[in-house]
């Protein structure tokens, strides 16, 4: 389906029936991320939500770099939620998809049941060094034309050796050759992780629902520090997951593990006491 959002076009593609659980997928995906989850919830009972987040896969990719600030992902979690008639859902996010799924279970607490996030922390959870060591490549993205060239060329060996056993890179760079995609996937970077002066730390809603973090070993990008000390930062409850052996990429190298760790956390009874 296409889902109108502030001007934007959004895929999206709606399976199973059930409790609605919404997926959102990171840089450099789509909504095929999350095809083993897809399969596994629907015959599970649950309904799978699953959009292209604007500038990825099938959706559009506006041109200006202000269009891919979180705040309007936020609002088209609310469009593509509208559009499924969808008052509330399961939120699961990855990567960028979980920076969007953490936003919006502060900012629109009443259209998200329960918040999954992969890999990536509490927004507010504190930067470690390791961190700042991890996300040297977030600074170099910065470099608009230069990082486009830089990335796609030599068949892409740049991509290749940023994320080795990524087993989905040749899809990835299937979507990110077509006309502007790269750089509308880049734009994520600019528009949320340009360099800054520094100053007082971003204060956020509280995180009422109950809230799984998972993080995987092997991820080369993201410190599991930060994901643990996310736990100081939910007001609901709390539980924290770690895959062993697993490289960023949870939903596609540990999709059997994932798989239960959802259901397990999806079924289990929500009180008012943890919303």
């Amino acid at each position: 389906m296409i889902v109108h959002s502030g001007g934007v076009e959004l895929y999206a593609e709606d399976h199973g029936d059930g409790t609605p659980v919404l997926l959102l997928h990171g840089w450099p995906d789509s909504s095929a991320l999350w095809r083993h989850q897809v399969l596994f919830l629907t015959a599970h009972g649950f309904r799978a939500i699953t959009p292209d987040l604007r500038g990825f896969g099938r959706s559009a990719r506006p041109d200006e770099t202000d269009a891919y600030r979180l705040g309007n992902s936020v609002a088209d979690v609310a469009a593509v939620l509208d559009a499924c008639g969808v008052e509330v859902a399961h939120v699961v996010g990855h990567d960028w998809g979980a920076a969007v799924a953490w936003l919006t279970a502060m900012y629109l607490p009443d259209r998200v049941r329960t918040l999954t996030s992969l890999s990536v922390p509490h927004l507010g959870a504190a930067v470690t060094r390791r961190q700042r060591e991890m996300a040297w490549y977030q600074l170099f993205f910065q470099f608009e034309g230069v990082a486009e060239a830089s990335i796609a060329y030599n068949d892409w060996a740049w991509l290749r050796e940023l994320a080795p056993g990524y087993t989905d890179v040749d899809r990835a760079i299937a979507d990110l050759s077509r006309p502007g995609a790269l750089t509308a996937s880049l734009n994520w970077y600019r528009a949320n992780l340009a360099p800054r002066p520094p100053g007082p730390r971003r204060e956020f809603p509280p995180v009422t629902m109950p809230t799984l973090g998972v993080w995987s070993d092997g991820d080369l990008y993201l410190d599991g520090e930060r994901m643990r000390a996310s736990r100081h930062l939910v007001k609901g409850t709390w539980r924290y997951e770690e895959i062993s052996g697993a490289s960023h990429w949870i939903p596609l190298d540990a999709p059997e593990t994932l798989n239960a760790l959802l259901l397990d956390w999806l079924n289990q009874p929500i009180t008012q006491a943890s919303r």
